[in-house]
């Protein structure tokens, strides 16, 4: 069995084909997915997906990359969280990669919406889902400062340090290790699949088994032979014998590895008596 840890499925594309997704799901052996909440204004849409399908999870948050809506406060978070079925604080971040006419100084704002984040999952215990694109110095700045990774910066010292993933990983193999030192789990999407992700499929290699999750991030970045086409979490499957291959290990291998390190860091799942 495989598990989807991170898809939209809220979004147009696969709210309307909401049944035909689960379908192929249960046919590729997808026993679960974790639906990412990306702004507080479809947080509600989210949630109802998890709370009308069990084999569905839920997240609470605002994507690092969406502009001019509501900005969470650790309060509205921290309610979003004690909604049955979430699982999990984000998808949050940082993301350089649009600036645009605009400096690293400008995106003030994503620093301060991640540092939000932090403080709302380091209080309710849940794990963090983290998104970075060209960003990694200020990403993983912000999360020792305020992770309570850095003696003397943290502002909290009576909580547990912030635990979680870093989601559709593409960036460096320096990042990946120092990630992995603070106690991270590192996510990969179809990208390990295309042609050109060579540097990106040495980082998989890097990266012990223990740690791995595996994503679509549907609708978007559907993985080879799939590539250009709309995504769906029945993909997942062409990620995990992606990683397989790379790690010169068995399918059976991922799918036990990669849904046991799911579970352990999604703590808050419980699966359906059906598909366990």
């Amino acid at each position: 069995m495989y598990i989807d840890s991170h898809c939209h499925l809220d979004f147009a594309e696969l709210r309307t084909l909401l049944p035909d997704v689960l379908a192929a799901m249960q046919q590729a052996q997808v026993g679960g997915a974790l639906c990412i909440s990306t702004t507080m204004e479809t947080f509600p849409a989210v949630l109802e997906l998890a709370q009308q399908h069990p084999q569905l999870w839920a997240t609470v948050g605002v994507h690092p990359d969406n502009e001019g809506v509501h900005e969470p406060t650790v309060a509205e978070l921290l309610a979003g969280a004690q909604q049955p079925r979430v699982v999990g604080i984000g998808e949050t971040g940082l993301d350089y990669y649009r600036l645009g006419e605009r400096s690293v100084a400008d995106m003030a704002w994503q620093r301060e919406r991640f540092r939000v984040h932090i403080r709302a999952a380091r209080r309710c215990g849940l794990p963090l889902v983290i998104h970075t694109r060209a960003a990694a110095d200020d990403t993983l700045a912000i999360l020792k400062e305020e992770g309570g990774f850095v003696p003397g910066a943290d502002p909290t010292p009576e909580l547990p340090p912030a635990r979680g993933v870093f989601h559709c990983f593409t960036e460096s193999a320096e990042l990946a290790q120092a990630v992995l030192e603070l106690g991270f789990y590192i996510s990969f999407s179809g990208i390990i699949t295309f042609r050109n992700a060579v540097e990106l499929r040495q980082v998989v290699s890097l990266v012990p088994l223990e740690r791995c999750l595996i994503e679509t991030d549907s609708p978007y970045l559907a993985p080879t032979p799939h590539r250009g086409k709309l995504n769906t979490p029945a993909y997942v499957p062409h990620v995990a014998q992606q990683l397989a291959a790379t790690k010169g290990l068995s399918l059976p291998q991922v799918a036990q590895a990669t849904t046991a390190n799911f579970l352990r860091l999604f703590s808050a799942v419980s699966l359906p008596a059906e598909i366990t």
